[in-house]
């Protein structure tokens, strides 16, 4: 019998951030004192409110099969909240439930792109986003952005990357992994350049929403000349504290909503009947609901860039969401301690969790090669252990 994969399973790589976490628990195992600050989940448990809807949702029997694209009462509570927090115009037509974030940004990949055509990642990008343009047989083009201008698209360099072959571009804001959110006046310099690519699809990721620290929320759907271009993606997982839910979202014009409800059909159906009822709950309750959380993670990001910017070789930028820090680690390249040589992120990284037992992940997963990701999503005791353990290893390195 000869032990063959597909071409396709070939094309994709593991998740950075799953392989990360899965190396430090087996060393969690061995007996290890490891702080994971690999992995985005909000080390907070989803609020009790949530919870009631998904037993009152068990105890009502709502156990069965739903629609594809997800409970007509739900969707209606997402058109809502849409309405309602961000301005955009999405009937519940338009609306698609999925099994994560995850799933509803495959969904639009696979339903939009064909072998051959581009997509536009801005790096850092979220670590699967190059593997979904990979399983819809596209190519990923990928933009670099800087530290100094906080990881954000820069409209001229959005323009030279455009060609006659560009499909989609996908973005988030707040941004995983850099932190980074757009304002209103950056969105609107980027629709700029958009409005004169009418052949351009956007995917604007916004997962993060509720995880701002500017106050502010911009959508670029809400910008007339594009709202026929833009799906916007959003879920539970991160604002909510609901990441085992497994629930995520789009808003799409008409025809794209229905292409993804097609491929979703023959993937996985519609995703788990109490998980939507308790996210329609989320979705219908005053976003204030998160806003302990979203205090909590500010504090936590002000202790993390005053610890990590006081550590030579390691550049700290401000990031204004999500629970990430994104260092430029590029001057600790060529460094080494005894027989271990620090030639990129990922050696940086994996000495990080060998040697000082911290997990991090190394910026090449996220197209940005110069930088590590922190999450910050620990308790303050972890990331005050975690910060002085990076500074001692990184002390020992000559």
């Amino acid at each position: 019998m000869t032990q063959r994969t597909s071409q396709l399973l070939n094309r994709l790589s593991e998740s950075a951030t799953i392989a990360m976490a899965r190396k430090a628990t087996e060393l969690k195992k061995s007996g290890v004192d490891v702080i994971s600050l690999s992995l985005g989940e909000p080390d907070f448990d989803t609020p009790e409110l949530l919870k009631a809807a998904g037993i009152k949702a068990i105890e009502e029997n709502i156990t069965h099969y739903t629609p594809v694209p997800g409970i007509l009462d739900v969707r209606e509570a997402i058109s809502k909240k849409f309405k309602r927090d961000n301005g955009l115009d999405y009937g519940p037509d338009q609306i698609v439930v999925s099994n994560g974030a995850k799933q509803s940004i495959t969904n639009v990949v696979l339903s939009l792109v064909d072998p051959g055509e581009e997509v536009i990642l801005p790096a850092p990008y979220w670590v699967s986003y190059a593997d979904m343009v990979a399983l819809a047989g596209g190519t990923s083009r990928v933009l670099a952005t800087s530290i100094e201008h906080d990881f954000k698209i820069q409209p001229e360099a959005l323009e030279a990357a455009i060609t006659d072959k560009t499909r989609l571009l996908i973005y988030s804001s707040p941004c995983n992994p850099s932190g980074s959110v757009y304002t209103q006046s950056e969105i609107d310099a980027l629709a700029e350049v958009l409005k004169r690519h009418p052949q351009v699809f956007i995917i604007s990721d916004e997962i993060y929403e509720l995880i701002n620290f500017t106050g502010k929320h911009a959508s670029i759907g809400t910008i007339p000349a594009l709202k026929d271009r833009v799906i916007t993606v959003n879920g539970v997982s991160k604002g909510f504290a609901m990441t085992g839910w497994r629930l995520g979202y789009i808003g799409a014009p008409m025809w794209i909503a229905k292409a993804c409800s097609k491929v979703q059909g023959q993937v996985t159906s519609a995703p788990c009947s109490i998980a939507q009822v308790a996210a329609g709950a989320a979705v219908s309750a005053n976003p204030s609901i998160a806003d302990e959380m979203k205090s909590a993670f500010l504090k936590r990001r002000d202790i993390m860039i005053a610890g990590l910017s006081a550590i030579p070789g390691m550049k700290v930028n401000k990031p204004m969401g999500a629970f990430y820090l994104f260092p430029d680690v590029s001057e600790l390249y060529g460094t080494s301690v005894g027989q271990r040589h620090i030639n990129n992120a990922e050696d940086f990284a994996m000495y990080l969790l060998e040697e000082a037992h911290v997990a991090t992940v190394g910026g090449g997963a996220f197209g940005t090669p110069e930088c590590i990701r922190l999450s910050y999503a620990a308790s303050e005791a972890q990331l005050q252990e975690a910060i002085r353990r990076i500074s001692k290893a990184v002390e020992a390195l000559d």
